[in-house]
């Protein structure tokens, strides 16, 4: 079925009106936090959500006891993450000038919340001052209302539409639920196996066992398609797992002498992250020859078995240990003076070769292990992202209206 016939059946021959937002809801922009009522945490006195601009929970600000807005709305992001737009079924108080869009005619608030989603990226927003989205600019977006003459059928087309839309991000809710129990499920058997009960092992801090040795600066104008081999920080939080043993990018050769190297066998740690999980990430280094790394990571230079390593500075409680040693700020650093303080648990610690031997049995272990949850769950991912595309094709088509001829040009 082409585009056009979709959109005809769907409407069976009627026609869309286009309305400016000004005159579908009311448009009000969030002011200043309240300054006394207010928690960091939620309270039974405290409830009420404290919303800014933001994606998802990087939107909430806090909590309050009272509410601006009670009635169901959409917010759209003002500042920063411009344009984006959050369905809100609950009260709420917004601040530092989210817009709040409440409905002033009788329409489907998650019909208009899915059309707001085909445009949130499209806004034209003044390159001079603060870059932000104001009341004047949004109330004259083109907003499509199928079926104006006819309240009531204007409504079952809009929920038809809801509906469909629905399927499609229930199912992506569904897989994604499912992806995070398996990391969940993951997680637990891998602490629970590197648990150790007293005189099992001997607590050695990280100090006693190795060196730190920290990497040299490399930026982006140095990378190339052919070159010397390197690891940049955040790429070992956004790329590589457990252990790695070949490397996504490549500098200049001309900077050879100038780099710091992890050889095969080191941990690999970045040192800097936005959050605690992934400042102080760990990956094992076991490829062939070196690899050099950026300065704001440390290779962790030792006699033990690399991965497992790699496998406990993942666990909770090293994590936990961890965070006692890092900076606070948006970019968390690692103080590695403090890290090295850090003990990990050393099986047979008087018989190397039979800790080593330990070791890998512990390894060998949890590779099975991860190699199977990640058997289940790697098709997961993928299916997340054809659904997403799948859910984003049909709310382009289903909201892919008739449009007027004219149209302001606030949204591109």
């Amino acid at each position: 079925m082409s585009e056009s016939t979709f959109l005809e059946t769907l409407l069976d021959g009627t026609e869309v009106e286009w309305k400016p937002l000004g005159e579908v809801f009311h448009i009000a922009a969030g002011g200043d936090k309240p300054k006394e009522a207010i928690s960091d945490v939620e309270t039974e006195v405290f409830r009420i959500p404290i919303l800014s601009n933001g994606i998802e929970d990087k939107s909430l600000y806090g909590w309050t006891n009272r509410a601006k807005i009670n009635q169901p709305s959409l917010t759209v992001s003002a500042r920063g993450t411009i344009g984006w737009t959050s369905y809100r079924d609950r009260p709420f108080f917004p601040i530092i000038r989210l817009l709040v869009l409440t409905p002033k005619l009788g329409i489907n608030l998650k019909y208009a919340y899915y059309f707001m989603k085909t445009i949130e990226r499209g806004y034209k927003i003044p390159e001079a001052g603060i870059p932000q989205l104001t009341k004047p600019m949004i109330k004259g977006v083109q907003f499509p209302i199928p079926c104006p003459e006819n309240p009531e059928k204007s409504l079952a087309t809009q929920a038809e539409i809801v509906r469909i839309l629905d399927t499609f991000t229930e199912l992506t809710a569904e897989l994604t639920a499912e992806l995070t129990a398996r990391k969940k499920q993951y997680n637990y058997y891998r602490d629970q196996l590197l648990t150790f009960e007293e005189g099992d092992v001997e607590w050695k801090a990280l100090g006693e066992i190795g060196e730190f040795i920290r990497g040299k600066r490399f930026t982006k104008a140095d990378y190339v398609d052919d070159g010397i081999d390197v690891m940049h920080y955040g790429e070992i939080y956004t790329h590589y797992g457990v252990s790695a043993s070949q490397a996504i990018s490549q500098v200049r050769s001309d900077l050879e002498n100038v780099l710091r190297y992890a050889e095969s066998g080191d941990v690999v740690m970045a040192s800097v992250g936005e959050t605690i999980e992934e400042v102080g990430k760990a990956v094992a280094w076991l490829g062939n020859g070196r690899v050099a790394i950026h300065d704001d990571s440390y290779a962790f230079r030792h006699s033990m078995n690399a991965k497992y390593l790699s496998y406990y500075m993942q666990t909770a409680k090293f994590i936990a240990e961890k965070e006692k040693h890092v900076s606070r700020g948006k970019m968390k650093r690692l103080l590695i003076n403090g890290v090295s303080k850090v003990r990990i648990p050393i099986p047979h610690p008087k018989n190397p070769e039979k800790s080593l031997a330990e070791q890998a049995r512990i390894v060998a272990i949890l590779d099975k292990f991860d190699t199977l949850t990640h058997s289940i769950s790697k098709g997961l991912p993928r299916e997340i992202g054809l659904r997403q595309k799948q859910y984003e094709y049909y709310r382009d088509l289903l909201l892919n209206f008739p449009k007027p001829e004219a149209q302001r040009e606030i949204v591109a």
